[in-house]
């Protein structure tokens, strides 16, 4: 496995590859993998010949008050892991490698952007957005890979693929959760002993609305009202937001009466996590 810094590594080997007829899967990263993420380049690898992740910690994505700084990194930790399932490539840029001096083209998004974590993080997807896209350009992947976890990201990026004609295939990867149900995530390790019992309150309220749809239930204020009232019987909970949305527009909708998603945002203490399910999967309502 390489470790490569610059657009120009990555662009040479992938070239290199598809002179041999190899396809290629990308699984862009912000880094401190954990087994979410080798759910991911496990997929990579069974679909693809090669499979080049990212690892880049991108600021556009990060509002002024957010955790850009502290957010972990652990380059070591991530190139082992990656190698242990199979990566070919790591790109590892530097933002000024991403964003040179004077970059002001951007890929921005309407609509799909405008609920759930748009409303509370505004420039979180116009920086998904035009980094992704830049992976996109520097790879020219066949596939690409994202977890189901972050679903607002996954409808956002299949649909700019779809506007934009980009010739690659978007996979989304189901949830990984720790034993006692709590997604995995990066941010995680920023709680602490008794937080980190707070938040098993996030797959709890998503495991109660599943099971209010998997009954039948499709009255989506029911079902995120109930929703709420679980989370609030934890005090270090504070509710960024609870909605059920079109899971094609990511716009809200008040029945079920289409394929839809279930997200939620949830701070404890500082640390905000989210969580969701797709009605799609859990049967009762259409």
């Amino acid at each position: 496995m390489k470790i490569v810094t610059t657009i120009q590594e990555v662009r040479e080997q992938v070239k290199a590859w598809r002179k041999e007829g190899q396809t290629v899967g990308l699984v862009p990263t912000m880094g401190y993998l954990h087994e979410g993420h080798a759910s991911l380049m496990d997929a990579s690898v069974r679909d693809n010949d090669k499979t080049v992740i990212s690892v880049f910690v991108n600021p556009m994505q990060f509002g002024p008050t957010e955790d850009l700084e502290s957010y972990p990194r652990d380059l070591a930790h991530d190139a082992a892991l990656a190698e242990a399932h199979g990566v070919d490539l790591i790109f590892h840029p530097e933002p000024e490698e991403m964003y040179h001096e004077g970059f002001s083209s951007f890929v921005d998004m309407t609509v799909l952007t405008e609920e759930l974590c748009g409303l509370s993080r505004p420039v979180h997807f116009r920086g998904v957005c035009t980094v992704v896209a830049k992976l996109f350009n520097i790879v020219q992947p066949d596939k690409a890979y994202f977890g189901k976890k972050d679903a607002q990201q996954l409808a956002v990026i299949r649909h700019m693929v779809d506007d934009l004609n980009m010739n690659l295939e978007i996979i989304g990867c189901p949830i990984v959760r720790e034993e006692d149900g709590l997604a995995k995530s990066s941010r995680n390790t920023y709680l602490n002993p008794e937080e980190r019992k707070a938040a098993l309150i996030l797959s709890q309220a998503i495991a109660l609305g599943a099971e209010l749809v998997r009954r039948g239930e499709t009255d989506c204020k029911a079902i995120t009202d109930a929703m709420k009232t679980k989370i609030e019987t934890e005090p270090l909970a504070r509710i960024d937001y609870v909605k059920l949305v079109d899971a094609a527009t990511m716009q809200q909708i008040p029945v079920l009466d289409r394929p839809a998603l279930c997200a939620i945002a949830v701070f404890i203490g500082r640390t905000r996590l989210i969580d969701n399910f797709f009605t799609e999967d859990v049967g009762g309502a259409v």
